[in-house]
């Protein structure tokens, strides 16, 4: 069933700005969501292994490639990590 609605009137510029909105909310939510997905590390993936290790080792070794040939003694020299982290990194990439 349609409503008819006059154009001009103060009700249709309710709803417009109420649709605008929603769509405004709609596409913020859609990019940060976007934008999240970018910023994933595959370290995320390693049980135990948060934000500060993952910056310490990107620190240390400045690339995913560096830290996966790396071996447990050096992971393990890293400022932020210990040997049981050091060993998850470890067995995550072997």
């Amino acid at each position: 069933m349609e409503i008819p609605i006059d154009r001009y009137g103060e009700g249709f510029k309710l709803i417009t700005r109420i649709q605008d909105e929603a769509h405004r909310f709609a596409i913020e939510f859609h990019r940060s969501l976007r934008s999240k997905e970018q910023v994933h590390s595959v370290l995320d993936d390693i049980e135990g292994i948060g934000p500060a290790r993952r910056k310490a080792l990107m620190r240390y070794f400045k690339t995913i490639e560096a830290i996966r040939d790396a071996t447990e003694e050096e992971l393990s020299g890293v400022p932020q990590m210990n040997k049981r982290s050091a060993k998850q990194v470890y067995d995550f990439f072997h």
